[in-house]
């Protein structure tokens, strides 16, 4: 988030890389040397490890949302805690949006985290029982249809509108099954990136005084130690 980049989340970015081992490790010292973005490889098992693994039952009801879900945090839980208490038997399906997506609709150096691990950070959830990963924007008939979607859920969050300038949740709204959901959390992930600037910058500042004090001093030392002996300070 402090690199200020909209292409680290590319597989585009042309920048030279080690291959990694093997699958479901991370490269060296887990990190990229060159960007120092983390470039962790996903595998199918490595999802299982997290998902429930669990298909809706009947009676259950089938709830719907979608998002970036980036730095997944409180406000994120709180939302989906909500949603979890608006049936008896509620099963769960997060749509994650691919990484291009989010940044054309969040803009800056969004997401900070790639795809896959918000993937395994929403599985996490022990509200969420399964993740689209890669959903679509739109939510549309035919995803409504193929998940059995009975409930489509969104937070109090602005619903950005779709490329085409269409409301992502038309479908939803109207078959009637869409409702905002206020998580009672104001925490976002906007504010947990401005909190970090804000502290890198503060720590930066304190860091050039604390400098300038040790220079002045340092120079002032070796002043003294340039004067002859009987002109220093303290000497008689």
């Amino acid at each position: 988030m402090l690199l200020v980049t909209k292409a680290h989340h590319s597989s585009q970015v042309s920048l030279p890389r080690q291959p990694a081992p093997s699958l479901g490790l991370q490269c060296p010292g887990g990190r990229n040397p060159w960007t120092g973005v983390s470039q962790f490889l996903q595998t199918s098992q490595k999802i299982i490890q997290f998902a429930s693994g669990k298909e809706p039952q009947p009676g259950e009801t089938v709830i719907y949302v979608a998002g970036a879900f980036d730095l997944f945090h409180i406000g994120h839980v709180d939302f989906l805690e909500k949603v979890h208490r608006l049936a008896e038997r509620p099963y769960i399906i997060a749509g994650l949006h691919f990484d291009q997506e989010v940044n054309h609709y969040k803009g800056k150096n969004y997401p900070i985290m790639n795809l896959h691990e918000r993937t395994l950070s929403v599985l996490a959830c022990r509200y969420v029982s399964e993740v689209v990963i890669g959903a679509p924007y739109a939510v549309t008939a035919e995803l409504l249809s193929h998940f059995k979607v009975d409930l489509v859920c969104h937070g109090k969050t602005e619903i950005i509108p779709d490329r085409d300038g269409s409301d992502p949740y038309q479908e939803p709204k109207r078959r009637g099954i869409f409702r905002q959901i206020d998580s009672g959390s104001n925490l976002t992930t906007d504010l947990i990136v401005q909190r970090i600037i804000t502290n890198r910058l503060e720590y930066e500042a304190r860091n050039q005084k604390k400098e300038a004090k040790e220079l002045a001093f340092l120079e002032a030392a070796r002043r003294q130690a340039a004067q002859p002996l009987g002109e220093r300070d303290g000497d008689f």
